[in-house]
């Protein structure tokens, strides 16, 4: 069978406590770990080191889409044909990345994403946790009917999508893995989600409140898909608020007519319907005219 050079890449933050046990166990089963230390203030950076784990540092803490844009820079320029993302708080056990990376050497997959919702339904996820998923959940359906867990971070990838992502990831924070989710649709790369199993009881689960968490994911959704499709988000509830305003105004000069009277609540909702729609329908152009350009970049540099 061909040598495949797997490549783990672990981006983290205060994760003194959790990263040891981490990095040893991914040794196992990779050929080099590299840590992306996001600006820790505890030793996050110098146990990696210590333990023979390649380190990369952000001299602040930027994020963790940031963070992985530059671990996957990393990783490419040390030869990678497969990159393996995991947590590094012990939420995701190594010993599943054979799991993972078989769909890849198999040619099956372009990414692989360890999921807690195949095979056997995940039982001990907390109860702010299994509300918030269930309702990013619902945000993320009519975009990304596919892929079930969009917010699994355990993640395995073929080079081909590696170099594209270092090029073309935007978000910074925990929207990541949404936006890796779209571009892989935007693309074609075929997506498979193998079963895994995702230990809750670590120290200090999440460095960001719940609900700050699911806002900033939503939030990205949000962003990446008025971005994408515009004319469709903006540009056409635009049109039909500014035909709304002129259909408003048209009203109040047919009352003048026939009565002599003059609605100010109707006039009000005319002008503020049709400049809230002209608004959008310029934003949408003006946004549609960027991803295009994006696009043509894009392109030109591949």
């Amino acid at each position: 069978m061909e040598r495949y050079k797997v490549i783990a890449v672990i981006p983290a933050y205060n994760e003194e406590h959790n990263i040891a046990k981490v990095i040893l166990q991914t040794k196992k089963y990779v050929d080099v770990v590299v840590v992306g230390d996001d600006g820790s203030n505890d030793m996050t950076g110098e146990i990696a080191r210590a333990l023979g784990a390649i380190v990369i540092r952000n001299n602040k803490n930027k994020g963790k889409g940031y963070t992985l844009k530059r671990l996957f820079a990393k990783a490419l320029e040390l030869g990678a044909d497969v990159v393996v993302t995991l947590d590094a708080d012990g939420q995701h056990d190594p010993k599943y990345i054979p799991r993972l990376i078989e769909p890849l050497i198999n040619d099956h997959a372009d990414i692989t994403i360890g999921s807690r919702y195949v095979g056997s339904p995940p039982r001990d996820i907390p109860l702010y946790r299994r509300i918030g998923l269930k309702i990013i959940g619902l945000f993320h359906k009519p975009v990304i009917r596919e892929v079930r867990d969009t917010q699994s971070g355990y993640r395995a990838y073929t080079r081909k999508v590696v170099e594209a992502l270092a090029r073309e990831l935007q978000v910074i924070g925990y929207g990541t893995e949404t936006e890796q989710v779209y571009l892989a649709k935007k693309h074609g790369w075929r997506i498979v989600e193998v079963p895994i199993t995702i230990t809750y009881g670590t120290e200090k689960p999440s460095k960001k409140h719940p609900v700050m968490h699911a806002a900033e994911i939503l939030t990205s959704l949000l962003k990446l898909v008025t971005h994408d499709r515009p004319l469709l988000l903006l540009g056409l509830p635009g049109i039909l608020l500014t035909l709304a305003g002129i259909a408003s105004a048209t009203y109040v000069v047919w009352l003048f007519n026939q009565t002599r009277y003059f609605s100010v609540p109707a006039t009000l909702i005319a002008i503020a319907f049709t400049f809230i729609g002209a608004l959008l329908v310029t934003a949408s152009l003006i946004l549609y005219a960027i991803a295009n350009l994006r696009e043509h970049n894009v392109r030109t540099k591949a």
